[in-house]
């Protein structure tokens, strides 16, 4: 069952004013179905508007922030827990040990990093964590296009077009996840309440 989903997405608000939507749309759904929310640690850019949308959604969120990005990034102090990490690698592995599942939205290329190492992850069976890719305003053609290359190039077997699903907005998010029903009970379980 689907508790907690780290989202990745950019520390930058972008360029299309939607990102900034889908971000504190995600963050709203989240909240309100009673999903701890593990993410960057950031209070800008669209992470930030998914932290504060699922804090005031009544959702508890979880940064990872390595302490060269803690200025930097300025990190989200009024979130549920702020957990300063070694670097780079350990916020990635914490947030992947954390998360039940993966939201992808558009983001750099720290986020496309985050993308690549759990999709990776997912093809060698470290994980069978779902992983969506939220292709807003056709954010991520691109990348789905890499992919099918680097299958017909016989780089990857068909079947990594398995690894992740593919969701046009925001609202198919927690559908994708399998996620019909608000799972607040699960969660207060999962924490011994």
């Amino acid at each position: 069952m689907t508790v907690s989903i780290c989202i990745f997405c950019g520390s930058q608000l972008g360029a299309d004013p939607r990102f900034r939507a889908a971000a504190t749309r995600v963050g709203e759904l989240a909240g309100a179905a009673g999903l701890r929310v593990i993410y960057g640690g950031g209070r800008v850019g669209l992470m930030g508007a998914a932290a504060d949308a699922t804090m005031a959604a009544g959702g508890q969120v979880v940064g990872l922030i390595p302490a060269r990005l803690l200025e930097r990034e300025v990190g989200h102090r009024a979130i549920t827990e702020l957990i300063v990490a070694q670097d780079m690698f350990d916020r990635k592995g914490q947030m992947i040990e954390r998360a039940d599942a993966f939201v992808v939205l558009p983001g750099g290329l720290g986020t496309l990093d985050e993308l690549l190492e759990v999709l990776t992850l997912r093809q060698l069976g470290y994980h069978a964590k779902p992983i969506v890719l939220v292709n807003l305003a056709g954010y991520w053609d691109l990348l789905i296009a890499l992919v099918d290359r680097i299958i017909e190039q016989g780089f990857a077997a068909p079947s990594a077009r398995t690894l992740y699903r593919v969701v046009d907005t925001v609202e198919e998010v927690l559908p994708a996840l399998g996620i019909s029903e608000p799972p607040r009970a699960a969660l207060r379980v999962a924490q011994g309440n």
